[in-house]
């Protein structure tokens, strides 16, 4: 079935849920504890989803017994690119 990804979406819910909970034994209206657990949720869920994304790009890049050069021979990722620029291309630069 594959690996769940949907753990920033955890989190949220479980920031969201006790900070409903702290807003309401600290004595806030229930709009009030609405509105803070909806901002915990963005939160929390923006940045676990961030620090995921980190990590699933160290993963990638980390050089492994499979793969010794993730890249390619030492290129940057810019020149697998179709946007690259190319600089000796001297028919585009109206020279001979």
């Amino acid at each position: 079935m594959g690996k769940f990804r949907g753990w920033h979406i955890v989190a949220g819910i479980a920031a969201m849920v006790l900070t409903a909970c702290l807003g309401t034994a600290m004595g806030l209206n229930n709009t009030a504890a609405f509105m803070a657990s909806c901002v915990s949720f963005v939160a929390v869920s923006k940045g676990m989803d961030s620090y995921l994304a980190r990590r699933r790009r160290d993963v990638d890049l980390r050089p492994s017994e499979r793969n010794p050069d993730p890249r390619g021979a030492g290129r940057g990722p810019w020149e697998d690119s179709a946007m690259a620029v190319e600089s000796d291309n001297r028919e585009s630069d109206g020279g001979a």
